[in-house]
C-alpha cells in the first residue's frame, strides 16, 4: 500500500497541485480496491461517489469504468478491467495493469468504505469551494461593461446553491415497518392533540376539521376568480400560524415548532409592504384604506402600532421579488429552512412564477411549475400552498361556483395537488345584479339575498387527496380582508348571521 501512495504522492506532487488542493489519494485506493475486490460494496457508496469525485484523473476512470460494468451486471475486477485500461497513459505512469492488481490486494478494510466515501467527496466538495472561491475573485478583479457586480453576485449565489444540492439523494427504497411506524407516529401527534390535528392549523376551525390541518410535503392550491379574497385568504393562514408559533421538542425528538410555524410567503404579485399593511389591518381592525392613507383617529392609530409591535416577532418571511424562477423560488426556501427554520410556504400566484426554461406551450410551464412546487414540499417536509386563477368560463355559467375544470392549465395543476380549493363569494356576484330602484319587488328580494349572503363566503375543497370533499362555510370581512369562523345558528341563536 505504502509502494502505491508513494507512486502516485511522487507523481502528482510533480504536478505541483498536492499541497494546494484538499485531497486523499489513500482513501482512494482503498475505497477502489475494496470495489475490485467485491462488487457488492459498490451499492453502499454509489449515492455518494461520482467519477468526477475522484481527485487522481486515473483514479476517476477506473471507477467509471468499474460502475458501468457493476450497472450491467458484469464482474468488475483487475482482470476485467485490464483490457480497458491497457494504453491509459496515465495508469502506464503508476505501473501499468499491475496498478489495479496491487489495489486489490492493499484493501484491508471493506467495513469503512462509506467512511472513504464520504471523505472523497466531502473533499471534491471543498476542491469545488476554492475553484469557485478563485473564480469569483478573478472576475471581480477584471473591471468590465458587461459584467456588473451586482451580477456577479447573484451568478456567484446561484453557483453555491447548485453546489449545496449536491450530494442530496433519493431516500429510495424504505421497509414497510418504518412507513408504518412514520404513519403511527403522525396518527399520535394527532391524538395527542386532544383529537386535534395531524397538520398545522391554519386557524380557522371548519377548514382545519375538513383537511386535518395543513401536512407535510403536501401541494396546496387555493384557486379563485378575482375579487375573491384569495390572497385575503393567503394573508390570514400566513399571520394565524406565525402568531400561533411555539419553539420547542417535538414528537418527533428534535427541536422544532410545536404550534404554529415559521411561514414564508412569495408575493409575486403585491409589494412586500402592500402585503404587510393587509395584515396590520387584519390585526388591528383598521381598514387597509385608511391604513394606506393615514386616515385612522387616535384609538385607531394606537390599535395599529399595539398590532405591530405584536407582529414584530413573528416568524413570518416576505419576498417580492417578482418573476421568480421555479428553481430560484427552491432555493431561497431551502436557505430560509436553513437560516431560520421553514413549516409552511405560501406563492401567491403560481401563474407568476417563471419556468426554468422556456417550453412549447404555456401547459408544459405550468407543469414544470407544479411540478417543481411539489418537489419543494417534498424535500423540504413541508406543505405548500399555491395560489391559483382560474379562466373565465367561470363567469359565463348561471352557477358560478368554481370547479376544478376552471382551474387555467388545469390538467397540470389538478393532477399534481394533493388539495384544491376554490374561494367563492356569492356575495360578490350579488351586487352586481343590483335592480333599479322603480322595481320595487325585485329589489325587495335582492335586499333579502344581500341579508342573507353578507358577510359569508365559501372554501369549495375539489379534490382532497387523503380526505373528504365538500364546502366550508367563513366568515368575511371585506373592511379588513379577515376571513372567519362562521358562528352557526344553533351555537349562538338563530338572529346570528356570523
Amino acid at each position: 500500500m505504502n509502494e502505491i501512495a508513494n507512486i502516485d504522492a511522487a507523481r502528482l506532487q510533480a504536478e505541483g497541485e498536492t499541497a494546494s488542493m484538499p485531497h486523499s489519494i489513500e482513501a482512494e485506493q482503498q475505497l477502489l480496491g475494496a470495489i475490485l475486490t467485491n462488487n457488492d460494496i459498490y451499492d453502499r457508496i454509489a449515492s455518494i461517489v461520482q467519477p468526477e469525485h475522484f481527485y487522481d484523473p486515473v483514479h476517476a476512470r477506473i471507477y467509471e469504468i468499474a460502475k458501468s460494468r457493476i450497472a450491467k451486471n458484469a464482474l468488475a475486477s483487475p482482470v476485467t478491467l485490464k483490457a480497458f485500461l491497457e494504453d491509459d497513459e496515465g495508469l502506464k505512469e503508476l505501473g501499468g495493469p499491475a496498478y489495479l492488481a496491487r489495489l486489490a490486494g492493499a484493501a484491508i478494510s471493506a467495513f469503512a468504505v462509506r467512511d472513504y466515501a464520504q471523505m472523497i467527496y466531502d473533499f471534491a466538495i471543498r476542491r469545488e469551494l476554492i475553484g469557485l472561491g478563485r473564480e469569483i475573485a478573478d472576475k471581480a478583479a477584471r473591471v468590465e461593461v458587461t459584467s456588473e457586480p451586482r451580477e456577479q453576485i447573484v451568478e456567484a449565489e446561484q453557483k453555491l446553491y447548485k453546489l449545496s444540492e449536491q450530494g442530496q439523494t433519493e431516500s429510495g427504497f424504505q421497509s414497510f415497518l418504518k412507513a408504518v411506524t412514520d404513519a403511527v407516529n403522525v396518527a399520535n401527534a394527532a391524538y395527542q392533540r386532544e383529537g386535534g390535528l395531524a397538520g398545522i392549523s391554519t386557524g380557522l376551525v371548519d377548514m382545519d376539521k375538513k383537511l386535518g390541518g395543513l401536512h407535510r410535503s403536501d401541494l396546496l392550491i387555493l384557486a379563485g376568480r378575482p375579487s375573491m379574497g384569495k390572497t385575503s385568504l393567503a394573508t390570514n393562514i400566513a399571520f394565524n400560524i406565525a402568531k400561533a408559533y411555539k419553539r420547542g421538542m417535538t414528537h418527533e425528538g428534535v427541536e422544532g415548532a410545536v404550534d404554529g410555524g415559521v411561514v414564508g410567503f412569495y408575493s409575486l404579485e403585491m409589494s412586500a409592504e402592500q402585503l404587510a399593511a393587509r395584515i396590520l389591518s387584519e390585526a388591528s381592525e383598521v381598514p387597509s384604506e385608511q391604513i394606506r392613507r393615514g386616515d385612522m383617529t387616535e384609538a385607531e392609530f394606537r390599535r395599529f402600532v399595539e398590532a405591530a409591535k405584536d407582529l414584530e416577532a413573528c416568524p413570518l418571511f416576505i419576498d417580492d421579488t417578482p418573476a421568480l424562477p421555479i428553481s430560484q423560488l427552491a432555493a431561497r426556501a431551502r436557505r430560509l429552512k436553513r437560516t431560520h427554520g421553514l413549516d409552511v410556504l405560501i406563492v401567491d400566484y403560481l401563474q407568476l412564477v417563471r419556468p426554468a426554461t422556456a417550453k412549447d406551450s404555456r401547459v408544459n410551464e405550468v407543469s414544470e411549475i407544479t411540478q417543481g412546487l411539489k418537489a419543494i414540499a417534498k424535500e423540504l417536509d413541508i406543505p405548500v400552498i399555491a395560489l391559483s386563477q382560474l379562466s373565465r368560463q367561470v363567469e359565463s355559467r348561471e352557477d358560478k361556483r368554481p370547479q376544478l375544470s376552471d382551474l387555467r392549465e388545469s390538467g397540470s395543476i389538478e393532477q399534481d395537488a394533493d388539495v384544491v380549493m376554490f374561494v367563492f363569494r356569492e356575495e360578490y356576484y350579488a351586487e352586481r345584479e343590483k335592480p333599479s330602484d322603480d322595481r320595487l319587488e325585485e329589489m325587495a328580494a335582492w335586499q333579502e339575498r344581500m341579508d342573507r349572503l353578507h358577510g359569508k363566503a365559501e372554501i369549495v375543497i375539489g379534490k382532497q387527496r387523503h380526505g373528504p370533499i365538500g364546502t366550508v362555510e367563513l366568515s368575511f370581512e371585506g373592511r379588513f380582508t379577515r376571513f372567519g369562523n362562521l358562528i352557526k345558528p344553533w351555537q349562538q341563536g338563530e338572529d346570528q348571521g356570523f
